[in-house]
């Protein structure tokens, strides 16, 4: 049976007589982002890639062969955003017009590619719902990272897909607020405006490295890392929060609105 890329990882630590910690000691990474590489919770970013290749002494292969590599099925100004997701111990999300991509549906994240524009051929629009599909694995670990999102009603309104398609996505989002693997706000119209209408925003935090922050917008996204600014980002993002409906009423609103969805089917 072929080795997955964690047990080449493990074995070349053992290998080397290394602990876990003694692994992450050397290579600059946390013990528990080491430990979620070898059991397939979590996959490395290419610079943490080259330095377990140059640690380990294993060449190229864990650069060359690292999972995940996107081969341009996101766009390029998402790419260090979504290598940083696969590592946040916490994510907080801001969406102003779609449902975050780590919380969408297969048949969603599909409507949502399939309006792009100009639109792609088959083949690149089946790769990009792949590689968002991926990105909800990150909820597969019970606990990390720990995701919060926030979601203006626009999101909740727009019938992405047709109304089926939505009341399912809304549904989804609910189970895993139910499950209590993540934490939803709606952030009604009523409140408008709120300091976070210029686009989507992610913060993330890390067990090993300061807190970043990724704003998106059309056509272009910026991870910003300067604490001055990360502080000013996660200040706005606390403030429309304040303004957001609590959990339940808003896993009340989630509830009604894909009934009434339903209803149109």
């Amino acid at each position: 049976m072929a080795k997955t890329y964690g047990e080449w990882v493990k074995e070349a630590r053992e290998a080397k007589g290394w602990t876990q910690q003694e692994l992450a000691d050397a290579a600059a990474m946390s013990r528990s982002m080491i430990a979620n590489i070898e059991t397939g919770r979590r996959y490395p970013s290419e610079r943490d890639a080259q330095n377990l290749d140059r640690v380990l002494d294993t060449g190229t292969v864990l650069t060359t062969f690292r999972p995940g590599q996107t081969t341009g099925a996101v766009p390029d100004w998402f790419e260090q955003a979504r290598e940083l997701e696969q590592q946040a111990s916490i994510i907080r999300e801001f969406a102003l017009s779609y449902v975050p991509g780590a919380l969408q549906t297969e048949a969603y994240a599909r409507a949502v590619i399939d309006a792009g524009y100009p639109r792609e051929g088959e083949d690149e629009r089946h790769k990009a719902v792949v590689t968002r599909l991926e990105r909800a694995k990150l909820l597969e670990d019970p606990v990390t990272p720990a995701l919060w999102a926030l979601l203006d009603e626009a999101v909740i309104r727009r019938p992405i897909g047709g109304p089926l398609v939505m009341a399912r996505q809304l549904e989804h989002i609910v189970e895993l607020a139910e499950s209590g693997r993540i934490r939803v706000n709606v952030l009604p119209f009523g409140k408008v405006p709120h300091p976070l209408l210029d686009g989507m925003l992610t913060l993330m935090w890390f067990e090993d490295q300061p807190p970043v922050a990724y704003a998106e917008g059309i056509r272009t996204g910026t991870v910003h890392d300067s604490p001055a600014m990360v502080e000013e980002i996660q200040g706005a993002y606390d403030l429309a929060l304040s303004e957001a409906q609590p959990l339940h009423e808003s896993l009340a609103l989630l509830r009604a609105t894909a009934k009434e969805y339903r209803s149109h089917e």
